[in-house]
């Protein structure tokens, strides 16, 4: 096996990085919208400015793409699922810091190994699972289940974890889908949801907003080619980690945005799924198994995105 040159890892690196960046920032400027605007309004400018930069790569495809696509049914059950997962990361972060809905979202690598062995048919061996069970131990931690702290928005951003969870096991299954397909089909179902619910609430932004919504559409597809150049360039194994530095960016950003002060538990939580994560990937990677961490269409999957 030939190994990369060490310039060309750290030009991988910095392409993880960048998108790391690309994508938290996509986060907080969600945030800020979905608390000045209804969401359909600013989900759906988003996913209108996304199609407009995807055009160049659908009019290449062609529409042999789509209707050659495998189980169309299960695609459709995808699309649907990740813009019901994007509505719950962006319903969340309205009411929640951007730490803690993203401390929930580094728990999804854990829920993508739990469910292996009964949808995919993958073997875990005890030591994985006992590195799951640890991540669990890190979420109910970072959500520090009671009367009063275990809240609704923190129940949706949970769900809105999980459901990418799925929406990661089966892109897994559709695997030989065209990379185009499932971003676009995500991107659409979105504006689907945009379209449906825009004439229930309708703010006329002012043009510096609509430029901000329009930002909100370009640094998630921003993230996105940024993510698939670093895994490009150097193993998976090198960068895939420096996913887990978006807890940093969610502490600052919500800090010096939105004036959200970081709470002791859930800077604990993340430290224990973060420790358990890397766990996982390092051992899969080991024993020579698909990664249960997120594969490089994030910016679509993602709620971040």
């Amino acid at each position: 096996m030939i190994r990369p040159a060490r310039s060309t890892v750290l030009v991988g690196i910095g392409f993880m990085l960048l998108s790391v960046i690309l994508f938290s920032l996509s986060g907080a400027v969600g945030k800020w919208l979905v608390a000045a605007y209804p969401m359909g309004e600013a989900l759906l400018i988003r996913s209108l400015t996304a199609l407009v930069l995807l055009a160049p790569f659908l009019w290449r495809a062609g529409l042999s793409a789509f209707t050659t696509a495998p189980r169309p049914r299960l695609q459709v059950l995808r699309a649907t699922i990740s813009a019901i997962e994007i509505v719950c990361f962006f319903w969340s972060v309205g009411y929640l810091p951007l730490a803690d809905v993203i401390t929930f979202y580094l728990a999804v690598p854990i829920y993508v190994t739990a469910l292996a062995p009964f949808v995919l048919h993958e073997h875990v061996g005890w030591r994985r699972w006992a590195a799951v069970l640890i991540g669990f131990a890190g979420v109910l931690l970072a959500l520090k289940p009671s009367a009063a702290a275990l809240t609704t928005p923190a129940l949706v951003a949970l769900t809105g974890s999980l459901l990418y969870a799925v929406s990661l096991i089966i892109t897994r299954v559709l695997r030989n889908t065209a990379n185009v397909v499932l971003v676009s089909s995500q991107v659409a179902a979105t504006a689907v949801f945009g379209l449906i619910a825009t004439p229930f609430g309708w703010v006329t932004p002012p043009l510096g907003d609509f430029a901000l919504m329009v930002l909100f559409g370009v640094l998630a597809m921003g993230g996105l080619p940024c993510l698939n150049m670093a895994l490009r360039r150097a193993p998976a194994s090198v960068v895939v980690p420096y996913q887990y530095t978006t807890i940093v960016w969610g502490v600052v950003l919500g800090y010096l945005i939105f004036g959200d002060q970081p709470r002791a538990h859930v800077i604990a939580g993340a430290a224990v799924i973060i420790a358990a994560g890397l766990f996982i990937f390092f051992r899969e990677q080991k024993v020579g198994l698909p990664s249960g961490s997120p594969p490089p269409i994030r910016a679509a999957n993602g709620g971040e995105g």
